[in-house]
């Protein structure tokens, strides 16, 4: 027995998907409400909120049902702004990165989720990917065992050290001086030369929230710990102000790596970077 089966899709209606209104959002509190859903992902961006960093910046974000869903921000402190499209939901922020592609600088350094840079490709040329991990400190008892006995604290008597340091182990390296006066530097010295140092690129003990930088050591002083133990100081000096910890690395350097996993360090996310410019 045969039966007549009725074709009715063409009257069936998809459901509708979510409009996404993209909007500049002016309100720290409704950014620091979508920000901790993933604290350690989010550790710059929570650090940028600080009344330190937020006048340079600048946050593009998508509401649904009265909360915020997505933001993208722009950070305007450096010579070349920086744009964070980080996500637990790369999808999302693909989608609401492409609505702000106009609103972004003509030109920028990205930090991007994977496959979020494909919001950008009609409109802007991107540089090749720079692969990086965000890190995180899990394990505290780690950075408190380590001995930093030879280690100091560094301040803006310092500056002039600390250039010299960075052009001859770490060049190119992004040092904002400013930072000295958190008092959140340490260095050790070898016969009165700094040889190693450790800082910050973000600090917020408002948002208690920092992320670890300008780590390096002197070429000829390699081999000898100082990298572990001025972070390690580091760590210890952070955590009576601070819940989370973080930082960037690229997944290639493996040296960085497994120092900082001996320090208690985590991997959180892996993420891209790169240098884009709009089309003309």
């Amino acid at each position: 027995m045969s039966r007549n089966v009725i074709d009715d899709s063409r009257n069936r209606t998809e459901p509708e998907q979510p409009t996404m209104h993209i909007e500049q959002v002016h309100n720290k509190d409704r950014i620091e409400a979508l920000l901790r859903r993933d604290a350690e992902l989010h550790i710059y961006s929570l650090g940028d909120l600080d009344e330190f960093f937020w006048p340079a910046t600048t946050w593009y974000g998508w509401e649904q049902g009265g909360a915020l869903q997505e933001v993208v921000l722009v950070y305007a402190g450096r010579v070349r702004p920086t744009v964070v499209g980080i996500s637990p939901d790369p999808e999302r922020m693909t989608a609401l990165l492409r609505e702000a592609a106009p609103l972004l600088p003509p030109r920028f350094h990205a930090h991007l989720s994977g496959g979020v840079e494909a919001a950008l490709r009609d409109t802007h040329a991107l540089g090749p990917p720079e692969p990086h991990y965000r890190m995180a400190l899990r394990d505290v008892a780690r950075a408190r065992d380590i001995d930093g006995s030879d280690v100091v604290g560094l301040g803006e008597r310092d500056r002039d050290d600390l250039l010299a340091l960075y052009e001859r182990s770490y060049p190119g390296n992004w040092f904002d001086a400013t930072m000295l006066q958190t008092g959140q530097y340490f260095g050790v010295r070898a016969q009165g030369k700094l040889v190693s140092a450790a800082g910050v690129h973000v600090y917020s003990p408002a948002y208690r929230v920092a992320a670890l930088g300008n780590i390096t050591t002197h070429p000829d002083h390699r081999n000898r710990g100082y990298a572990r133990r001025v972070t390690a100081r580091l760590c210890r000096s952070l955590l009576a102000r601070v819940d989370h910890i973080g930082l960037n690395v690229k997944t290639d350097n493996e040296i960085a790596l497994r120092c900082y996993e001996k320090l208690g360090f985590e991997t959180i996310a892996p993420f891209n970077e790169f240098d884009v410019e709009r089309r003309v």
